[in-house]
């Protein structure tokens, strides 16, 4: 896969550009609200065309317009000099902010909108931030005058102005945060702030580690859990790159462990019926070393979808495991649906299996289910040595968990547990 010189793959660039557009798209709630309480009060004071303006700089930019004549000449992102305008003038007194007929004020008259446009009554106000700076105003005008406007009507004003600036700060609030996720994230997909640690899975039937889970860590970034790193990033529409990004990290290592040990990486529903799996797995040729864990723990309505992408690569001898099994009714409709390879029993299931019946109640008959239907069951979050010898008395062989083993960094390893895969138990 062919980088630029900034660490990103072509894709990449594609995906951070949209990512800039989709900062403004996923603020649309905030940019709908403000339109809606511009069309209420134009609607209201009966007027032709309301506007909401910015001052940046020496430009006046309008950014919100909402109309119902076919030729008015405002449109949202069109500028002009700030100085010449009503806007400026209303906010610095030299104009009123209610006119009833822009032609009876001296000033007013002699403005070239007032003629042009032409501009008969008018109703401007200024917006005014928490942090008490000036954003801009709030207008509206007809073309005719209108002599029952009042005092009343331009404390409306007013009030929708306020209404309206906070919207823009909600807006800007959302946009900040966004962009410092996707800073974020961006930086971790440059293999910047994200490191595989491998934590080994143990075939408990014959002393072996049968293969190794692959989890991202992110120690460099402030501290949350890896799976909120990569819900925030599905959140702004980088999931789907993130997860790439963690697998391809994963894989990169693959030669260093034994030949009879597997890599076990995390996916979701999404990024399994995504075109980046074909960059991921349509050259490889470790396909036999690789389980796919599926942890998507909502509903999937894509099944058939996922099982004919993954049909040419588990022919080729691609594993797949359902996550956290017993966590939620979700994965049992994984395990029917997508006949895995192995099903991972949710930490929630192993911890206190040996004194709480009912989990291990749910956990035989899963054992059942597995030997009728030939997929392996493996047990997550072993930490105590009852935990796993009521595994092993229920027909559980493999499993995982501190008790057994801890996530490492491929170089924090001793060399005899990536040489051999057997290794004596305690």
């Amino acid at each position: 896969m062919k980088t630029n010189q900034a660490g990103f793959t072509a894709s990449d660039s594609k995906m951070k550009r949209m990512l800039l557009n989709h900062t403004d798209f996923a603020t649309q709630t905030e940019a709908h609200a403000i339109q809606d309480i511009l069309h209420a009060i134009r609607t209201h004071l009966n007027m032709e065309v309301a506007f909401l303006s910015e001052f940046f700089g020496e430009k006046r930019i309008y950014r919100y317009v909402d109309s119902d004549w076919d030729s008015n000449p405002i449109y949202p992102g069109k500028s002009d000099p700030v100085e010449s305008t009503y806007c400026h003038l209303i906010v610095n007194g030299t104009l009123p902010e209610l006119m009833q007929d822009a032609s009876k004020n001296s000033i007013a008259a002699g403005l070239a909108d007032t003629q042009a446009i032409p501009i008969g009554a008018c109703l401007s106000v200024p917006i005014t931030l928490s942090d008490s700076k000036l954003f801009g105003t709030f207008c509206c005008f007809s073309r005719i005058a209108d002599e029952t406007l009042n005092q009343r009507d331009l404390a409306l004003m007013h009030a929708f102005a306020e209404l309206a600036g906070k919207a823009i700060e909600r807006t800007r609030r959302t946009k900040s945060i966004k962009q410092i996720t996707l800073d974020v994230v961006n930086k971790i997909i440059r293999g910047e702030a994200m490191y595989p640690a491998y934590q080994p899975i143990f075939d408990l039937s014959n002393n072996k580690i049968a293969g190794f889970e692959a989890l991202s860590r992110f120690p460099d970034l402030p501290l949350n859990a890896p799976d909120i790193w990569f819900r925030e990033a599905h959140a702004i529409g980088l999931g789907i790159h993130l997860e790439v990004r963690a697998i391809e990290l994963a894989m990169s290592n693959i030669q260093y462990f034994h030949d009879d040990t597997y890599i076990s990486m995390n996916i979701s529903p999404k990024t399994i019926t995504s075109a980046s799996i074909v960059q991921l797995f349509d050259s490889s040729n470790v396909l036999s070393r690789i389980v796919l864990e599926i942890t998507e723990h909502d509903a999937v309505h894509q099944y058939d979808e996922i099982a004919e992408t993954l049909k040419p690569y588990r022919a080729q001898g691609l594993k797949v495991a359902v996550d956290d099994a017993g966590a939620g009714y979700a994965s049992f409709r994984h395990i029917l649906n997508l006949r895995p390879d192995y099903i991972k029993l949710d930490i929630s299931l192993t911890h206190s299996i040996d004194s709480d019946p009912a989990r291990r109640a749910l956990a035989a008959a899963l054992v059942h289910f597995s030997n009728d239907t030939g997929c392996d069951l493996i047990a997550e979050g072993v930490e105590t040595s009852e935990e796993l010898s009521t595994l092993i008395e229920l027909g559980i062989h493999k499993a995982q968990g501190f008790f057994l083993g801890r996530p490492l960094r491929l170089q924090e390893f001793p060399a005899h547990l990536l040489k051999s895969p057997s290794i004596p138990m305690n």
